[in-house]
Protein backbone atom coordinates (compact mmCIF):
# COMPACT_ATOMS: atom_id res chain seq x y z
CA UNK A 1 0.00 0.00 0.00
CA UNK A 2 1.49 3.57 -1.12
CA UNK A 3 2.24 5.53 2.10
CA UNK A 4 3.46 8.75 0.77
CA UNK A 5 2.89 10.32 -2.65
CA UNK A 6 4.81 12.90 -4.04
CA UNK A 7 3.39 14.98 -7.17
CA UNK A 8 4.52 17.89 -9.00
CA UNK A 9 6.02 19.02 -6.47
CA UNK A 10 8.46 22.05 -6.66
CA UNK A 11 9.54 25.00 -4.68
CA UNK A 12 12.86 26.48 -2.71
CA UNK A 13 13.78 29.39 -1.14
CA UNK A 14 13.13 32.99 -2.08
CA UNK A 15 12.01 32.90 -5.81
CA UNK A 16 14.27 30.34 -6.50
CA UNK A 17 13.03 26.74 -7.56
CA UNK A 18 15.35 23.78 -6.00
CA UNK A 19 12.76 21.23 -6.82
CA UNK A 20 11.45 20.83 -9.93
CA UNK A 21 8.46 18.52 -10.34
CA UNK A 22 8.98 16.06 -8.49
CA UNK A 23 7.03 12.70 -8.49
CA UNK A 24 7.55 10.00 -6.30
CA UNK A 25 5.95 7.51 -3.96
CA UNK A 26 6.65 5.28 -1.42
CA UNK A 27 5.11 1.86 -0.12
CA UNK A 28 4.61 0.95 3.37
CA UNK A 29 7.56 -0.85 4.83
CA UNK A 30 9.73 0.42 1.83
CA UNK A 31 13.39 2.23 1.92
CA UNK A 32 13.64 4.53 -0.81
CA UNK A 33 16.78 5.84 -1.49
CA UNK A 34 16.91 9.60 -2.87
CA UNK A 35 20.73 10.06 -4.49
CA UNK A 36 22.15 12.31 -7.05
CA UNK A 37 24.94 14.61 -7.20
CA UNK A 38 26.04 17.85 -4.78
CA UNK A 39 23.18 20.46 -5.33
CA UNK A 40 20.44 17.87 -7.02
CA UNK A 41 17.74 18.47 -4.67
CA UNK A 42 18.31 15.57 -2.23
CA UNK A 43 17.80 17.57 1.08
CA UNK A 44 15.53 20.00 -0.02
CA UNK A 45 13.42 16.75 -0.82
CA UNK A 46 13.36 15.78 3.02
CA UNK A 47 12.73 19.20 3.75
CA UNK A 48 9.64 19.57 1.91
CA UNK A 49 8.07 16.09 2.80
CA UNK A 50 8.68 17.50 6.56
CA UNK A 51 7.31 21.04 6.21
CA UNK A 52 10.38 22.59 6.69
CA UNK A 53 10.93 24.44 2.80
CA UNK A 54 9.26 28.07 2.57
CA UNK A 55 7.93 27.51 -0.37
CA UNK A 56 5.77 24.39 -2.20
CA UNK A 57 3.71 23.68 -4.76
CA UNK A 58 2.12 20.81 -5.76
CA UNK A 59 0.84 17.28 -3.95
CA UNK A 60 2.68 15.87 -0.57
CA UNK A 61 -0.02 12.84 0.55
CA UNK A 62 0.47 10.89 3.51
CA UNK A 63 -1.56 8.14 3.19
CA UNK A 64 -4.87 10.04 1.98
CA UNK A 65 -4.06 13.36 4.15
CA UNK A 66 -2.80 16.19 1.80
CA UNK A 67 0.16 17.67 3.91
CA UNK A 68 1.83 19.98 1.82
CA UNK A 69 0.80 22.39 3.76
CA UNK A 70 0.48 21.20 7.05
CA UNK A 71 2.95 22.33 9.71
CA UNK A 72 5.87 20.90 11.25
CA UNK A 73 3.76 19.64 14.31
CA UNK A 74 0.99 17.93 12.45
CA UNK A 75 3.37 15.80 10.23
CA UNK A 76 4.84 14.37 13.32
CA UNK A 77 1.23 14.13 15.27
CA UNK A 78 0.33 11.65 11.59
CA UNK A 79 3.40 9.55 11.91
CA UNK A 80 6.73 11.15 10.38
CA UNK A 81 9.72 11.30 12.29
CA UNK A 82 12.87 13.10 10.35
CA UNK A 83 16.67 13.09 11.29
CA UNK A 84 18.26 15.53 10.23
CA UNK A 85 22.01 15.33 9.38
CA UNK A 86 23.09 17.17 12.62
CA UNK A 87 21.18 19.16 15.72
CA UNK A 88 19.67 15.20 16.30
CA UNK A 89 19.77 15.03 19.39
CA UNK A 90 20.38 17.31 22.86
CA UNK A 91 24.12 17.02 23.50
CA UNK A 92 23.75 18.44 27.22
CA UNK A 93 21.01 16.47 28.02
CA UNK A 94 22.12 11.91 29.10
CA UNK A 95 20.52 9.40 26.53
CA UNK A 96 17.66 8.36 28.91
CA UNK A 97 16.78 12.73 28.82
CA UNK A 98 16.79 12.42 24.74
CA UNK A 99 14.24 10.12 24.92
CA UNK A 100 12.27 10.71 27.73
CA UNK A 101 11.79 14.63 26.06
CA UNK A 102 9.84 13.15 23.08
CA UNK A 103 6.23 14.24 23.77
CA UNK A 104 3.07 12.60 23.32
CA UNK A 105 4.08 8.45 23.69
CA UNK A 106 1.85 6.28 25.39
CA UNK A 107 3.51 3.81 28.30
CA UNK A 108 6.72 6.33 28.04
CA UNK A 109 9.00 3.93 30.11
CA UNK A 110 7.80 0.93 28.23
CA UNK A 111 8.61 2.20 24.79
CA UNK A 112 12.33 3.20 26.20
CA UNK A 113 13.00 -0.18 27.11
CA UNK A 114 12.11 -1.55 23.49
CA UNK A 115 14.55 1.03 22.41
CA UNK A 116 17.11 -0.10 24.60
CA UNK A 117 16.42 -3.53 23.49
CA UNK A 118 16.82 -2.29 19.52
CA UNK A 119 20.20 -0.39 20.78
CA UNK A 120 21.66 -1.96 23.37
CA UNK A 121 24.79 -0.05 23.10
CA UNK A 122 22.23 3.06 24.19
CA UNK A 123 21.47 0.98 27.43
CA UNK A 124 25.48 0.76 28.28
CA UNK A 125 25.10 4.42 28.06
CA UNK A 126 22.07 5.66 29.50
CA UNK A 127 23.25 7.79 32.03
CA UNK A 128 26.17 9.59 29.64
CA UNK A 129 25.54 12.78 28.31
CA UNK A 130 24.90 12.23 24.35
CA UNK A 131 27.69 14.85 23.63
CA UNK A 132 29.78 12.73 24.81
CA UNK A 133 28.89 9.45 22.21
CA UNK A 134 30.78 8.54 19.28
CA UNK A 135 28.77 9.05 16.54
CA UNK A 136 27.39 5.60 15.65
CA UNK A 137 26.03 5.97 19.52
CA UNK A 138 25.18 9.12 18.54
CA UNK A 139 23.48 7.77 15.52
CA UNK A 140 21.48 5.09 17.16
CA UNK A 141 19.95 7.63 19.57
CA UNK A 142 19.05 9.94 16.92
CA UNK A 143 17.28 6.87 15.83
CA UNK A 144 15.96 5.53 18.78
CA UNK A 145 14.31 9.17 19.78
CA UNK A 146 12.74 9.38 16.09
CA UNK A 147 11.11 6.33 16.70
CA UNK A 148 9.81 6.70 20.34
CA UNK A 149 6.58 8.12 18.81
CA UNK A 150 6.15 4.93 16.59
CA UNK A 151 6.42 6.76 12.93
CA UNK A 152 4.52 5.71 9.88
CA UNK A 153 7.33 6.87 7.90
CA UNK A 154 10.90 8.12 9.05
CA UNK A 155 12.82 10.58 6.99
CA UNK A 156 16.74 10.61 7.01
CA UNK A 157 19.07 13.28 5.73
CA UNK A 158 22.44 12.28 5.20
CA UNK A 159 22.18 9.35 7.93
CA UNK A 160 26.20 8.42 7.41
CA UNK A 161 27.47 11.96 6.81
CA UNK A 162 29.59 12.04 10.07
CA UNK A 163 30.39 8.87 10.84
CA UNK A 164 33.93 7.55 10.80
CA UNK A 165 34.56 4.94 7.65
CA UNK A 166 34.35 2.04 9.81
CA UNK A 167 31.10 2.65 11.21
CA UNK A 168 29.21 3.55 8.00
CA UNK A 169 28.20 0.01 7.41
CA UNK A 170 26.88 -1.01 10.47
CA UNK A 171 25.27 2.20 10.23
CA UNK A 172 23.19 0.80 6.70
CA UNK A 173 22.30 -2.64 8.51
CA UNK A 174 20.98 -0.60 11.34
CA UNK A 175 18.97 0.91 8.50
CA UNK A 176 18.76 -2.02 6.67
CA UNK A 177 16.64 -3.36 10.13
CA UNK A 178 13.92 -0.13 10.03
CA UNK A 179 11.33 -1.71 8.49
CA UNK A 180 10.99 -4.57 10.81
CA UNK A 181 10.28 -1.87 13.51
CA UNK A 182 6.83 -1.31 11.80
CA UNK A 183 8.35 2.24 9.91
CA UNK A 184 8.98 2.92 6.13
CA UNK A 185 12.01 4.98 5.38
CA UNK A 186 12.74 7.60 2.88
CA UNK A 187 16.52 8.42 2.49
CA UNK A 188 18.61 11.15 1.33
CA UNK A 189 22.36 9.75 1.27
CA UNK A 190 25.20 10.40 -0.81
CA UNK A 191 26.80 7.26 -0.52
CA UNK A 192 24.22 6.04 -3.23
CA UNK A 193 25.72 2.62 -3.79
CA UNK A 194 25.70 1.68 -0.13
CA UNK A 195 22.70 2.95 0.66
CA UNK A 196 21.27 1.62 -2.70
CA UNK A 197 22.48 -2.00 -0.84
CA UNK A 198 20.08 -1.70 1.38
CA UNK A 199 17.19 -0.15 0.33
CA UNK A 200 13.99 -1.59 -1.98
CA UNK A 201 14.14 1.37 -4.39
CA UNK A 202 16.10 4.09 -5.27
CA UNK A 203 15.52 7.83 -6.67
CA UNK A 204 18.18 9.99 -8.49
CA UNK A 205 17.75 13.45 -8.77
CA UNK A 206 19.34 15.31 -10.97
CA UNK A 207 18.47 19.69 -11.56
CA UNK A 208 15.46 18.94 -9.14
CA UNK A 209 13.53 16.72 -11.11
CA UNK A 210 13.86 12.70 -11.20
CA UNK A 211 16.55 11.16 -13.25
CA UNK A 212 15.82 7.69 -12.71
CA UNK A 213 13.81 5.88 -10.96
CA UNK A 214 13.35 1.88 -10.00
CA UNK A 215 14.45 -1.25 -8.18
CA UNK A 216 17.52 -0.61 -6.28
CA UNK A 217 19.36 -3.53 -7.58
CA UNK A 218 18.21 -2.45 -11.54
CA UNK A 219 19.49 0.98 -10.75
CA UNK A 220 22.94 -0.16 -9.22
CA UNK A 221 23.34 -3.06 -12.35
CA UNK A 222 22.42 -0.03 -14.50
CA UNK A 223 25.89 1.79 -16.23
CA UNK A 224 24.13 5.03 -17.24
CA UNK A 225 23.71 5.60 -13.71
CA UNK A 226 27.02 4.12 -12.37
CA UNK A 227 28.76 6.70 -15.40
CA UNK A 228 26.93 9.69 -13.96
CA UNK A 229 25.65 9.37 -10.64
CA UNK A 230 26.86 6.56 -8.86
CA UNK A 231 30.67 6.57 -8.97
CA UNK A 232 32.81 3.75 -9.35
CA UNK A 233 32.51 0.12 -7.60
CA UNK A 234 33.53 0.33 -4.32
CA UNK A 235 33.50 4.14 -4.18
CA UNK A 236 30.55 6.25 -2.10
Amino acid sequence: MTLLTIAGLTGGYGETDILNGIDLTLDEGEILTVAGTNGAGKSTLAKAVMGLLPRVAGRVMLGSADILHEPVERRLALGIAYVPQVGNVFPTLSVIENLQVVAGVPDQRGRIAEMFATFPALAERRRARAGSLSGGERQQLAFARALMARPRLIVLDEPTAALAPARVAESFERIRALPSLGVSVLMVEQRARQALAVSDRGCILDGGRVAMLGEAATLLADERAAALYLGRVGGA
